[in-house]
This record gives structure tokens, sequence and C-alpha cells, in this order.
């Protein structure tokens, strides 16, 4: 069985400010807790950037440069920076700080769908900033696009351009043939890191049947030309990566997946998900990849070789 790649998603564009006080927000936090990840086990950093002000998600390519050299200069795991950005941005704006660092590894996700995270506001008693309740609110009329030629773009000036590989994410079935389609047309190349997603309302829910399909369908599709990879949202986090490293797979948690690190129990860092995860898989006498395998599983081109 082959060693399990732990990813962290440090802290994305979903979750708000006023969610959790553990939720980074400036270039430093960021930094500290994705340097923290990578000491704790996770070979692979998946990024967003916030405003520092007031935590909004922002695409601005000045925000994620106060952060990423630093983490390239404190750890050799994997940087995985968003193309999904945050909702409502377009996709030069997503693309706008990618294409500058030229990471080895971007997220790339597989089609469009309604993206409802409006439920989340009903649990906030006091919200910190404006703008977060209507941020949340508003997705009940919200459309995530990632059109084919979104992806083909994408794929174009980024993977083409600049030699960085992709982590596929696919929020429901439809997701995974869309992904075949590429394949077969040559636009991607194997091996496929595809990032199979449950729990968020718009996509496939988070029940145990709903993983083995995901896994069976990529099984049939991509063969031996793809490495599976899981995540869930909120309370699901923990049962569903467990399932997944006792299926061969690997597993991303971090603090935009789940704020939670037990029933009721909030997170107090990404770090504290990462150790958490590899005390699991390791009882399970499942062995952790390091960024180095990591690489060498993904046909990665090498952190000495991104433009940051």
């Amino acid at each position: 069985m082959s060693k399990v790649i732990i990813t962290c998603a440090v802290t994305g564009a979903i979750h708000t400010p006023s969610m959790s006080d553990h939720l980074p927000i400036t270039p430093r936090e960021i930094a500290e807790q994705s340097i923290a990840a990578a000491e704790a086990g996770a070979s692979i950093i998946h990024l967003h950037a916030r405003d520092p002000i007031d935590g909004r998600p922002t695409p601005d390519p000045a925000v994620f440069m106060q952060f990423l050299p630093v983490i390239k200069q404190s750890t050799d795991a994997v940087i995985n920076i968003t193309t999904g950005g945050g909702l409502g941005m377009t996709v030069d704006e997503r693309l706008a700080a990618p294409l500058l660092a030229k990471p080895e590894m971007c997220s790339l996700n597989m089609g469009s769908m309604n993206f409802n995270i409006s439920q989340s506001a009903a649990r906030v008693k006091h919200f910190k900033h404006d703008w977060e309740k209507p941020y949340l609110e508003g997705t009940t009329d919200f459309i995530f696009r990632n059109t084919f030629k979104d992806i083909e773009q994408i794929v174009e000036r980024l993977g083409k351009g600049h030699g960085t590989r992709f982590e596929f994410e696919c929020y429901d079935v439809g997701h995974l043939y869309n992904l075949a389609h590429m394949l077969d047309r040559k636009i991607v190349e194997p091996p496929l890191f595809t990032q199979t997603i449950f729990g968020i309302l718009g996509g496939l829910g988070a029940e145990p049947r709903n993983l083995m399909f995901m896994k069976e369908t990529a099984d049939r599709l991509f063969g031996k030309d793809y490495v599976w990879s899981v995540l869930a949202a909120g309370r699901h986090q923990m049962p569903f990566v467990t399932m997944a490293g006792m299926l061969g797979g690997n597993v991303r948690v971090g603090l935009e997946d789940s704020l939670w690190i037990g029933k009721g129990v909030p997170a107090t860092s990404n770090a504290q998900q990462v150790a958490k995860i590899r005390r699991i898989l390791e009882e399970l006498s499942l062995e952790i990849a390091t960024p180095a395998e990591a690489r060498a599983m993904l046909k990665l081109k090498g952190g000495d070789l991104v433009g940051f």
C-alpha cells in the first residue's frame, strides 16, 4: 500500500472570521499555521489569501506574496495555491496569484455548481465584520462557475504555461466524468490527483455509500492513472478521511474544511487537525508520505522550480 499524502487546507474562502478565533487571517498567521501544519506531517499545504484588515477572501497577488516565500523558506512542503479563489471572483482574478507564483500545484474545480453555505450565518451570534453575513446568506443565489472553457483556460495558462500540476476537486460524480472527458481529450495528463469532496450543500452528501461510489467510479474511469484523496466538510471531516486512509486513499484536513477537532470541540489550529489524522493513520499501520515522496507520486516539478 502506498504511503498516505496529508494535505492541509489552511484558511479557504468559506469560513468567516466570526466563526472561529483560530482561523488564520493575516499573512503572518497563514504562514505560521502552514509551517506548523507541515511540521505536524502535512506534505501539501493548500492556500487562499485574505484581506488582513477584515478577513474577506482576496485574490490580490501582493497579499499572497507576503506569506508564500515565508512558507517556502521554512518548509519543504508542496505549496498548492487555489484557482477557486473566493465567491464571485472572475477566472482572471482567481489566476492572478498562481500565474505570478508559478507553484508546483494548484487546485482546479471540475464543474460549475450551486454552492450554498448560507446556513452557516444562522449559527453566528455576533459578526465581527459587516461583509460576513451577506457573503454567507448570498449563496442561496450563487453558482460557483467552472465551465469547460474555464477549466481548459486554467490548464493552458497555468499547467502548460508553467508546469503546474493540479489537485482536481470533484464535488459530485459528474465532476469525475468531466475530468475523464479532459483526460480523453489529452487536456490533462496522469497521474490525476483527484480530490473527492463530501458534505457541501450543492454537491454530494456526506454518506459513506457516496464515498464508496465515488471511489468505484474513479477506479473505473481512471484505473491506475489517478491518485485518490478525500475531504469532507465540518463534522464529517475526520470520519471520512479515516475511511479514505483505510481504503488506500490520501486525505485532506484543515480549517478551510472544518473548524472542529471533535464533537463540539473547536480546533485551535490546522496543525492540531494534521496531528490527529496522522495519529489515526499511524495507529492503522499506515505510513505518512514526506513532501519528497508526494512529489514523486504526483510527478511534480519540484519546489526549486517555483516562481517565488
